[in-house]
């Protein structure tokens, strides 16, 4: 069971998530613009984006394009077969919404269908193939984003996309790596090989006819997504949920063995929600609400915080990230105890995010060592998240902001192409609880919450975050990472407002990372002094230490001057453009 643990790590984690790229200097600076900016993981998305915002359109008008490009240039995460959520902000009503287009469980699944007759886990059907797939959101979500607030017509935000799809783009040195690192999984476990036995068309695409190697300024052309782009276009969400792209996807489904038909893909819908709100030493924290975990979690543990003198201590000290670390562990301790779709189960949000709440876990937290995750989480504890997402900030020049994290859940999702589609279906059926009643001490969950339910949507950690100051934008940010996203964004957020960093500094800070369970701490290899972690170790704490967290591509504006800041993060060579 451990060397399959570690085969799917090497081959799921390594190999299908884009490599991470080694650090640059702190002293990189953020892009500025007066009138726009955009930052995204990729060249080609940000530049579309500032070419929106220079034909007349706004911050969401850029969102969308740039979401479309993305599925186009980033296939790894970016999406049309997936899903997310969308935070935006208005500077003159001072309104916030949120748009949450989060995948959903089709009308087939139960709470144990990823259970063999034994009752136990297995993990590579939630993960590879038709049986992993969630009903799609992103195309409905994007959609009504721009029924709402969009300025320019529907078909010229995606122009650029199908341009890119069907001409094709140019791949840099990571894209040609990634493409090429898919051959890797012919080296493979025999449960993964059936797995990916129906993933034919997906190989077909993602493979030149001669076998070689991609290389850098190969130009990747995609013909099947480009029609499918069209077919949206011209058809809206129509095309994708119940005309010919649906039809596609149900019959491709009903021959290897999924679950998504015609009807789940008619039924879904793209909601408008209420964001969760919060206050932190002055700063209002406006997030996203269930079924992402993240801005409840994330607000959380800001309120734990915001009783400690973090800009007394030094940032990286044994200090600062104790108590970091421990608000984490008990934070997540809440994630894993309630949280789910708000819809199916009554969670306790307003207490989560109250101050009250916070005061009490600061007094169980020991300065002086590390509680076990095992001792405060007994309770729930029965026995002795894939990470390739994306986020882009956008603002433009009337100031409206724009956070937006979308995900196909895994590196390349489920390696499902519906026939026809070009389309990348994720697999994100892996985001629910797994096992029922079952939690471990390796980070599987089992409580109630988020079991699998017909027409439900899986509990996610992206957390799209807008931070406002007497009534003014001053921060956009968020980051992709499965459940590290919260810790991410939190890290941020602390190293603007607690430790004066500029945007561009706080970003390419180091970060750490406690999940409860596992109970270990993951600290970002050489940004922490040994001696500190030695400290650390001696207080009882688990340190593992990772290559590279997140991809936070952020904005900072500058109230005094106006002027936008865009930082793009150095762990993926992000692109932050601004005019």
């Amino acid at each position: 069971m451990a060397l399959k643990r570690r085969i799917f790590g090497l081959f799921i984690i390594i190999f299908l998530l884009v490599q991470w790229v080694c650090f640059t200097s702190d002293e990189e600076k953020a892009v500025q613009g007066k009138n726009g900016v955009v930052v995204s993981v990729d060249q080609y998305a940000s530049q579309i984006g500032i070419d929106i915002l220079k034909k007349g359109g706004n911050a969401v008008d850029a969102a969308v394009a740039v979401g479309f490009a993305l599925a186009v240039t980033y296939p790894a995460a970016g999406n049309i077969g997936g899903g997310g959520f969308m935070i935006i902000r208005f500077p003159d009503t001072r309104e916030s919404v949120a748009i949450d287009f989060r995948e959903m469980a089709p009308a087939g699944a139960t709470p144990n269908m990823y259970l063999d007759e034994k009752g136990k886990y297995e993990r590579t059907k939630s993960y590879l193939g038709h049986l992993a797939v969630g009903v799609p959101g992103t195309v409905k979500g994007f959609e009504l984003a721009m029924q709402k607030y969009g300025k320019l017509p529907w078909e010229d935000v995606i122009a650029p996309a199908i341009e890119l799809a069907e001409n094709g783009f140019v791949l840099n040195k990571r894209r040609a790596k990634a493409l090429n690192d898919l051959k890797q999984l012919k080296k493979i476990p025999k449960d993964f090989e059936v797995a990916l036995s129906k993933s034919k068309e997906f190989f077909r695409i993602f493979s030149k006819p001669d076998g070689s190697e991609f290389a850098e300024e190969d130009v990747f052309v995609q013909k099947d997504l480009a029609e499918s782009l069209k077919l949206i276009a011209d058809q809206g969400s129509e095309a994708f949920y119940e005309g010919k792209i649906a039809e596609l996807i149900a019959r491709d489904m009903e021959k290897h063995g999924g679950l998504i038909t015609n009807d789940d893909l008619a039924r879904y819908e793209a909601f408008m929600r209420e964001p969760v709100k919060g206050n932190y030493r002055g700063y209002e924290i406006i997030s996203m609400p269930l079924p992402s975990s993240g801005g409840t979690i994330l607000i959380e543990m800001l309120n734990v915080l915001e009783g400690f003198e973090l800009g007394k201590m030094e940032r990286y000290g044994q200090e600062a990230l104790h108590v970091i670390s421990e608000t984490m562990k008990f934070a997540y301790l809440d994630r894993a105890k309630y949280m789910g779709d708000e819809l199916f189960d009554d969670i306790p949000v307003k207490r989560l995010i109250s101050k009250e709440h916070a005061q009490s876990i600061r007094e169980n937290i020991d300065l002086n060592r590390t509680i076990p995750s095992a001792e405060i989480g007994k309770d729930i504890l029965t026995i002795e998240e894939a990470e390739e997402t994306t986020h882009y900030s956008i603002i433009d020049k009337d100031g409206i902001a724009v956070a937006t994290t979308y995900t196909l859940n895994g590196g390349f999702g489920s390696f499902v192409i519906a026939e026809g589609t070009g389309i990348i279906l994720n697999n994100e059926m892996a985001d629910f609880n797994m096992k029922p009643g079952y939690t471990d001490d390796k980070g599987l969950i089992g409580t109630e919450p988020n079991l699998i339910a017909p027409y439900k949507r899986m509990l996610s950690s992206m957390t799209p975050t807008i931070i406002v100051k007497n009534g003014k934008i001053v921060m956009i940010t968020g980051s992709p990472g499965g459940r590290t996203i919260i810790n991410t964004v939190l890290n941020v957020i602390i190293n603007v407002i607690d430790f004066n960093m500029n945007i561009q500094e706080a970003v390419n800070g180091y970060r750490i990372n406690h999940e409860w369970m596992p109970d270990i701490l993951r600290v970002e290899k050489e940004g922490i002094l040994e001696e500190v972690i030695d400290s650390l170790k001696s207080m009882g704490h688990k340190i593992k230490t990772t290559r590279s967290q997140g991809d936070a591509h952020s904005i900072f504006i500058d109230l005094k001057t106006g002027i936008y800041y865009g930082a793009a993060d150095k762990r993926s060579s992000g692109s932050a453009i601004g005019y």
